[in-house]
């Protein structure tokens, strides 16, 4: 699961791209149901962006299960709650800034991601183009003012992301 944070996107996009192909084993899979390829689709840009991102996912997750302890489910058993009531009514509702942490994080480093999305879904102007592709083709044509706006605006996005995120978290301890 952490092995994104430490392998270039393009490796992964790569990887992703050969197996979701016609050639590879979901390409194959997608083909026989009759769903084609996921190669240069929205929809492969969007599972190979889930897998890209999964770190961001699964790490405040697990630290929102880890800070739950035993504590609330001895006492959720001494109440006769089976183990699913138990993850239902008590531990989700207790891991649920977790959830909302990972979700933000999770889509928020999926917008910038560049190496899978332009391995995965290339660059097709009106499906597969990205803001952070797009930022990369102005650049390179040396169309620096259209630039300026995209990058502006993705640096916009991340911040407020990040205060919504860190003021999200400092109220709740507020409240407390």
């Amino acid at each position: 699961v952490a092995l994104p944070l430490v392998l270039p996107p393009t490796v992964i996009g790569f990887y992703l791209l050969v197996s979701m192909g016609p050639h590879g084993v979901i390409g194959q899979l997608t083909q026989s149901l009759g769903l084609g390829t996921l190669t240069f689709t929205f929809t492969g840009l969007v599972i190979g962006s889930v897998f890209y991102s999964l770190p961001f996912v699964v790490q405040p997750l697990q630290n929102a299960f880890e800070a739950i302890g035993r504590g609330p489910l001895e006492a959720a058993a001494t109440l006769r709650a089976g183990p699913w009531d138990a993850f239902f009514t008590v531990v989700l509702p207790l891991a649920k800034p977790g959830f909302v942490t990972a979700a933000v994080l999770g889509f928020a480093h999926t917008v910038g991601e560049f190496g899978v999305v332009l391995m995965l879904g290339g660059n097709i102007p009106g499906k597969t183009q990205v803001a952070s592709v797009q930022i990369y083709n102005h650049v390179e044509t040396m169309e620096y003012a259209q630039a300026h706006w995209l990058a502006g605006g993705m640096l916009l996005f991340s911040f407020i992301v990040l205060l919504a995120l860190y003021s999200g978290r400092s109220n709740k301890r507020i409240w407390q």
